[in-house]
């Protein structure tokens, strides 16, 4: 018998997996699929090899501004997916060498009491079990996916070329990462949104920001669209982009007496399920789909198996990212979470044209916005979009988890010429 049977190996599963076999415990990992979840096969990690060589096919486009001249520019878009490939590929394999010790099954889970799992024809014993079987792409009642024209996000991953046309239905997260990398790539671009603006969950001047950016680089932008208005014969691909649903069907979860609710698992505080011995992490919780955020509720959950429920998964200074380009990123309170909140704050705000790295880059789109609760002078919220965005909110994230206030982060020495002394610059 097993300590811990982990169903889904993504990065909740994953990684508590690995916290598992740290802890001592006797621990298996079992997978439908492929390792790496949808965040290495179908998300994160692919979409991010693609825009990456999208990237450097824009900054080659610009390279006459740096003195440079590059004739006859082109792309190799069957060598851009490869490429993506060996990324996945060779991640994958990392992956698997971490599991030195935890057994390893690739098959179908299926739930047939609280205490045991049939893997194909092989039944497995286990005192706990974690639910870490992440989602999937969410299509539209009058718009089903027919994953050849009207495609998710997993078949835009997959083409063998690039459209002429492309309808992208939904401006959050993942529409407008794939309306940046088609339109970047050559792609006519539309992006249709229900709400009055892109990135309805983000920060309101930075959603209106990248609009106006979109505008410029020639992406039609539709607010307050209806889709229904739209002719899809107009458009080479319909790309939807309106959410994504747990896995949580056909695992046996209610024949375990595990509690379902709006599509999710039901889990308290400590991602208990209603069954006390099966707990669940990631995506099929529905809290926040991040995979950073899966595997603190992974490695949380395990802890607390070991610990008899002793801590909570109440962190939310969880950092958001989003690799348009610009890049955005944000974590704590945005403006409006803070005003609506009641809270007194002060805003503080930087634009990238007056950071010296940014000009030497030719990256001046954007800004850094900051955000202190006045009553104490803490730093509560930061939001960002420019260059390396991704990459500088982490110092934000660390000042909001420590309690920093302005004054403290004034006061650190940021190197010069970086796009990170554009927070400390902004609290000027």
């Amino acid at each position: 018998m097993y300590d811990l049977a982990i169903i889904g190996a993504g990065w909740a599963g994953f990684n508590a997996a690995l916290k598992a076999k740290e802890l001592g415990l006797k621990v298996c990992l079992v997978e439908a699929h492929q390792i790496g979840g949808t965040c290495l096969n179908h998300g994160c990690i692919p979409t991010k090899a693609l825009i990456s060589c999208a990237k450097q096919f824009s900054l080659a486009q610009k390279s006459s501004r740096f003195g440079l001249a590059l004739d006859n520019l082109a792309f190799n878009f069957a060598a851009i997916q490869e490429r993506k490939e060996k990324i996945i590929l060779l991640l994958r394999q990392g992956m698997q060498s971490r599991l030195t010790g935890i057994d390893f099954i690739n098959g179908q889970a299926q739930i047939i009491s609280n205490r045991e799992i049939k893997v194909d024809n092989r039944v497995i014993s286990s005192k706990f079990m974690l639910i870490a079987t992440g989602s999937h792409p969410l299509d539209l009642p009058k718009l089903k996916f027919d994953r050849q024209k009207i495609i998710s996000s997993d078949e835009a991953l997959d083409l063998s070329e690039i459209p002429s046309s492309l309808l992208v239905v939904g401006g959050g997260v993942i529409g407008c990462e794939f309306a940046s990398l088609f339109s970047a790539l050559g792609t006519e671009v539309t992006i249709a949104e229900k709400t009055p603006h892109l990135l309805p969950t983000e920060d309101q001047e930075i959603a209106r920001k990248l609009e106006v950016i979109f505008k410029k680089k020639g992406i039609k932008v539709v607010t307050s669209a209806d889709i229904s208005a739209f002719n899809l014969e107009n458009y080479t691909k319909v790309l939807i982009c309106v959410g994504r649903l747990p896995n949580i069907h056909g695992l046996g979860l209610e024949t375990a007496g595990v509690e379902l609710k709006n599509n999710r698992i039901v889990v308290d505080e400590y991602l208990k399920s209603s069954c006390d011995n099966i707990y669940a992490a990631g995506d099929c919780t529905a809290k926040l789909m991040l995979a950073h955020y899966a595997a603190y509720q992974g490695t949380t959950a395990v802890q607390n198996i070991v610990s008899n429920s002793s801590q909570k998964a109440d962190n939310l200074i969880v950092p958001a990212c989003i690799f348009t380009d610009p890049q955005i990123a944000s974590v704590g309170l945005s403006q409006e979470g803070a005003e609506k909140a009641g809270l007194k704050i002060k805003v503080y705000k930087l634009d990238f044209r007056a950071n010296a790295l940014a000009q030497i880059i030719d990256e001046v789109e954007g800004f850094v916005k900051i955000i202190s609760n006045q009553e104490n002078n803490k730093i509560i919220g930061a939001a960002i979009i420019g260059p390396q965005a991704t990459e500088l909110i982490s110092s934000l994230s660390v000042a909001i988890s420590a309690g920093l206030s302005i004054e403290q982060v004034r006061k650190i020495i940021f190197a010069h010429p970086t796009l990170s002394e554009s927070i400390r610059e902004s609290l000027n």
